[in-house]
């Protein structure tokens, strides 16, 4: 009995590695990434006003969305030994950049090296997404993972920040975690998943289905653009105070950021995600208020709480959006990291308006652009919420017809960690109506052998009668 047990924790580890690589892969990324603009704001902020600043920092992401779009060329070009070459010349290009930002030379080397630093990380950003996408076959848990490890990325940056206090240790730590991903995303295997060739399956079968992606794709794009342009106003605020020094923003809103991204994962996957939206969109309704707060009171560090903490969510949601929605598109390459592009562009395009009406003092001004915003955000929410519930019931149904008996019994068996004998077992209560003695015969084993089998199989799967057991295999 203890080896069995031993067996079926060693399969269920086995299982979830992938879940696993995927956390690690995605929460390093997130720790070099913010790391890298918390550096170049910090080197930055010595040589211009607290305005420019802001400017370059979106600016910089904006750079970051080009690399994203440019990851596809370079998935699709460099394959093999080339692709290992370019990987190893974009991690020294990045280690590069980021040694000259910490040398403080110049404002005008500081700037360009940090704009080129971006460009690749957006490679970087979207073979990490994409690698991830690949690497989570069952995208029941796709929102959780993306929340772990924002979770984890935050809290090591906020870990790094108070314990390294010398920029060119912080140069060190980078390059070398950085160097890591890089040698991960290479030692990965980056083939698609059974999921991922299923929805390809699914979508090439059927023009309606190709088209109801891709408008919800269109919306949830529309969506991301309304939410970061308030979010983007917010970030800006916060790196204004954090640019002229005004105020010591301390340690508890950062890890509001990273508990928030947790819950937020947990909270998303709630019934295979099909209220994210509705909740995305009640948290907007906190950002909104939060933007009043700031504006009208000067009460900065509870304006500072609710940011912090809506943030987290968005995320997490636009993360997971396109992660997910990358599945049932024709190019997973360029879209799996989209969803970070579109807020990096957006918040690029407007940092100007937005610097000027935070630099304007009219409050009123910057509630009312945030109500319209807000009211736009309604609308389109309502629309994405509809046709993502549509396209996701469709997907399950089409899905599962899509797989053959042989490839749904094999992932019912990998789901509940069969046995090979257990898995033969439940393949023939399933798809035939013999008696318990003639499948035993038809097995070459006795009838309580079976029958031990059998109960394993109700405990695994929590079923308590045959019929039950064909409902599982048939809603697979």
């Amino acid at each position: 009995m203890s080896n069995i047990m031993k067996k079926s924790e060693f399969t269920n580890v086995k299982n979830n590695m992938p879940l696993i690589k995927a956390t690690a892969i995605m929460g390093i990324f997130t720790y070099v990434f913010l790391c890298c603009e918390y550096l170049f704001v910090n080197v930055l902020s010595l040589f211009t006003s607290a305005d420019n600043t802001v400017s370059a920092q979106n600016c910089a992401l904006g750079i970051s969305a080009v690399g994203i779009m440019l990851y596809p060329v370079f998935n699709r070009f460099c394959k093999k030994q080339l692709g290992k070459i370019c990987c190893a010349v974009t991690c020294v290009i990045c280690v590069i950049c980021i040694v000259l930002v910490c040398m403080h030379i110049s404002y005008g080397v500081t700037l360009w090296m940090g704009f080129l630093l971006f460009l690749f990380l957006g490679i970087i950003l979207n073979a990490v997404f994409y690698t991830c996408s690949s690497l989570i076959k069952d995208d029941k848990y796709l929102a959780r993972i993306v929340g772990a490890s924002y979770m984890c990325g935050v809290l090591l940056q906020l870990f790094s920040n108070n314990i390294i206090s010398s920029e060119i240790v912080q140069a060190v730590v980078l390059s070398l975690l950085l160097s890591l991903l890089v040698w991960l995303l290479a030692k990965v295997k980056n083939v698609e998943s059974n999921a991922v060739l299923t929805y390809k399956r699914v979508c090439e079968k059927a023009d309606n289905k190709s088209k109801a992606v891709k408008s919800c794709a269109v919306y949830l794009a529309l969506l991301i653009v309304l939410m970061t342009c308030i979010f983007s106003t917010l970030d800006n605020a916060v790196t204004l105070i954090h640019a002229k020094g005004d105020m010591d923003i301390g340690q508890m809103p950062r890890i509001l950021l990273a508990v928030s991204g947790l819950v937020a994962g947990f909270v998303f996957d709630i019934n295979a995600r099909k209220y994210m939206g509705i909740i995305m969109y009640c948290v907007m309704l906190l950002s909104t208020i939060c933007m009043a707060v700031i504006e009208l009171s000067g009460s900065y560090m509870i304006g500072l709480t609710i940011f912090y903490v809506c943030a987290g969510f968005f995320a997490v949601f636009f993360t997971t959006g396109f992660m997910e929605i990358s599945r049932y598109l024709k190019t997973p390459q360029l879209w799996a990291g989209f969803g970070r592009a579109l807020n990096n562009i957006t918040a690029a395009v407007i940092s100007g308006v937005s610097m000027a009406l935070l630099s304007s003092d009219n409050g009123i001004a910057v509630i009312t652009v945030a109500v319209i915003l807000f009211a736009s955000v309604s609308v389109v929410t309502a629309v994405y919420t509809f046709k993502r519930k549509v396209l996701s019931e469709n997907s399950d149904v089409e899905a599962c017809e899509s797989l053959d008996n042989k490839e749904r019994l094999k992932k019912i068996a990998e789901k509940y960690s069969f046995t090979p004998r257990e898995a033969e077992a439940f393949g023939l209560l399933v798809d035939t109506v013999d008696s318990i003695q003639v499948i035993a015969d038809s097995m070459y084993i006795s009838k309580r052998t079976l029958e031990r089998y059998i109960s394993s199989i109700y405990e695994k799967t929590g079923a308590k009668s045959r019929v039950e057991l064909i409902k599982i295999f048939n809603n697979r």
